[in-house]
C-alpha cells in the first residue's frame, strides 16, 4: 500500500464495529488509531490526525465532551459523529459542539468513506490562485484562515473561511441555502441547515466592527451578504 491518505482519529466502543471499520479505512489507504472511550481518546489526541470519527454514546465521557475537548485543542479539524439516535436535539448539539457532519447508524463503509473524503478534498483543495480580498474594513485572508481588521485578527476555521469565501464571491446577491449546504457541507440536509446557521451567527459577529457589512436573512430563499462602499 501506498502512503496514507490521511491520519484519522477513531473513537467507538463497540469493539467488532470498530475492528471491521478500521479494517476496512485501512484496505482503503487510510491510517487509524482507535480509541474504545472518551478519556483514553481525549488523551491520546494529538495535531497530525486530518479528521476525527466520535461515536456519540462511549463510556468515561461522550463522545460531546471528547469533541469539546478536541475543538480546544484544534478548532479547525473535521468532526464526524457517528450516532445510533434519531433524535434531532442529539444531531443538532453535536452540530452546535462545532462538528461539521454526523452518519447514522447503521452505515456502510461506503458512506463514511464519501463523507470523509468530502472533508479532505476541502482540506487538501488548491487554494493557491486565492488572494487576500479587502471586505468593508476587513482583510480575508483565505489561504491561511485569517479576517483581520485594524492589525486584529480572527482566526477562522476551515468552514467558516469556506462559507466566508462563497458569501464574498456572490456579495450583495441572494444566495439560496441549498447552494450553499451542497457546495459547504456535501448535500442539503435539515440537521446540517441548523449547522449552517451557526456558522452565519459566527460570521455576524466577526464582522459587528463594520457597520456597512450585514448578512441578510432572506426569508425561506437563503442570505444576501451586504457589503456597502467596497
Amino acid at each position: 500500500m501506498s502512503d496514507s491518505k490521511a491520519k484519522i482519529f477513531y473513537v467507538e466502543d463497540d469493539e467488532t464495529l470498530s475492528f471491521v471499520t478500521k479494517d476496512n479505512l485501512e484496505i482503503n489507504g487510510y491510517k487509524v488509531d482507535h480509541f474504545l472511550d472518551g478519556e483514553s481518546a481525549i488523551k491520546g489526541f494529538g495535531p497530525d490526525y486530518d479528521i476525527c470519527i466520535l461515536d456519540v454514546m462511549i463510556p468515561n465521557k461522550d463522545g460531546f465532551e471528547v469533541a469539546k475537548e478536541i475543538r480546544k485543542i484544534n478548532s479547525e479539524i473535521p468532526i464526524l459523529f457517528l450516532t445510533a439516535k434519531s433524535l434531532k436535539e442529539d444531531k443538532i448539539a453535536g452540530l452546535k459542539l462545532g462538528a461539521d457532519d454526523y452518519i447514522t447508524k447503521p452505515f456502510s463503509i461506503e458512506e463514511l468513506i464519501l463523507k470523509i473524503e468530502v472533508f479532505l478534498k476541502r482540506k487538501y483543495i488548491d487554494i493557491k490562485s486565492t488572494n487576500k480580498v479587502s471586505i468593508g474594513k476587513y482583510e480575508f485572508d483565505y489561504n491561511n484562515l485569517t479576517l483581520t481588521i485594524n492589525g486584529n485578527s480572527e482566526s477562522l476555521t476551515q468552514k467558516e473561511a469556506d462559507l466566508l469565501k462563497m458569501l464574498a464571491e456572490n456579495k450583495n446577491q441572494v444566495i439560496k441555502r441549498e447552494s450553499i449546504l451542497e457546495r459547504i457541507w456535501g448535500q442539503n440536509d435539515y440537521f446540517l441547515g441548523r449547522s449552517m446557521d451557526v456558522f452565519i451567527s459566527r460570521l455576524r459577529k466577526y464582522f459587528k466592527a463594520d457597520e456597512n457589512i450585514q448578512i441578510e436573512n432572506v426569508h425561506g430563499v437563503g442570505f444576501r451578504f451586504v457589503v456597502k462602499n467596497n
